[in-house]
């Protein structure tokens, strides 16, 4: 699957290109360094615009879209104009949640506003969702039939009103603490495994599979993308710095209700509950104050309990992969993959 990997990355850079080349003819690259920076946030350039090669993320999403196809009897170069939008529709979420958590540092570098400041960024994250509707719209050259075309660009567009709806949420619940674990889970199925489920559907609608079958491709995304993102929520306060390219303890800096803060919240007495909520209502968050947090989330046991989380989910995602009848060398790839995500460190 290389090979698709570097279709998908030919993919992306041909269309911010082709709309670089576009507005060329309009602007200087002096006067519009927008595609010097969102070739800086997608790994190819260095913060004065030349050429780079730095860390583009794990690809995940694009990759889940391009095995699934392969696993559901399809030719896998066909998603491969899909897994760049989703790829590229993934970034422009990068951008505005680093505005919007106010994160300086992503993937070992300045995040996008940190460097040109919030209103660019927005820009930046626009473009993004923008460029992320071309590479899946013209699949039908790929010999797609337009049908299938219109039907996988109608679900994109209701993926990122779920990934917006997430968010929303997720913003919302920083004002709040009586959230159930449910209702956090709901939230991070929009904003983060709605993207992984498409990814998986899309891929076997690609390959022509039926809508029951492709349903399936779909509850096994979305298994994984929970898993993906309670595991995340775990490194995001037992990560190791040096690994994560983010500081030990950085949800709990940035005063995140991740899952394993709602259910120490949950768990903790009325005492240990109040030097909780005092720490994430002051002003900052200080080594000291984190330090508290961990000690409190051992007490309580709860590493463990996120812990046995991601392994239930990895075990349903695996279960699901099963049910939708996967198969060949690209079905060993997922569960392979699933089997690297339940244990990632980064």
């Amino acid at each position: 699957m290389n090979d698709a990997i570097a279709g998908i990355e030919r993919a992306m850079r041909q269309v911010v290109a082709e709309a670089e080349a576009a507005a060329g003819h309009r602007f200087s690259e002096r006067d519009l360094p927008l595609y010097g920076v969102l070739r800086y946030h997608l790994g190819w350039a260095d913060p004065d615009f030349r050429p780079a090669t730095a860390d583009a993320g794990k690809r995940i999403r694009p990759l889940i879209c391009v095995l699934a196809c392969a696993a559901a009897g399809g030719d896998p170069d066909v998603a491969v104009p899909t897994a760049a939008s989703i790829e590229l529709l993934h970034n422009f979420t990068l951008v505005h949640d680093d505005v919007q958590d106010g994160s300086d540092r992503r993937r070992h570098r300045p995040t996008v506003w940190a460097l040109w400041g919030v209103g660019q960024a927005i820009n930046a994250g626009d473009a993004l969702f923008a460029l992320s509707q071309l590479p899946l719209l013209g699949s039908h050259a790929r010999g797609v039939p337009p049908a299938r075309v219109i039907g996988v660009a109608r679900e994109f567009n209701a993926t990122v009103l779920r990934i917006v709806e997430g968010q929303v949420l997720d913003l919302c619940f920083e004002e709040r603490w009586e959230i159930p674990v449910a209702s956090y889970l709901n939230m991070i199925e929009g904003k983060t495994a709605s993207l992984v489920a498409f990814a998986a559907w899309s891929g076997a609608v690609l390959a022509g599979a039926d809508a029951e079958r492709a349903e399936r491709y779909r509850a096994f995304g979305r298994a994984l993308g929970l898993g993906f993102q309670v595991q995340d929520d775990l490194l995001g306060i037992w990560g190791e710095a040096e690994v994560t390219g983010k500081p030990a303890g950085d949800d709990i800096r940035r005063r995140k209700k991740s899952l394993p803060v709602l259910l120490l919240a949950s768990k903790a007495d009325a005492e240990d509950l109040s030097t909780l909520q005092t720490i994430y209502a002051g002003p900052e968050v200080d080594d000291a104050a984190v330090e508290t947090v961990l000690r409190l989330l051992e007490k309580y046991d709860v590493q463990s309990e996120v812990q046995v989380a991601v392994a239930e989910y990895h075990a349903e995602a695996l279960r699901l992969l099963e049910e939708a009848g996967a198969t060949g060398p690209a079905r060993e790839r997922l569960n392979e993959l699933a089997e690297r995500l339940a244990t990632r460190r980064f």
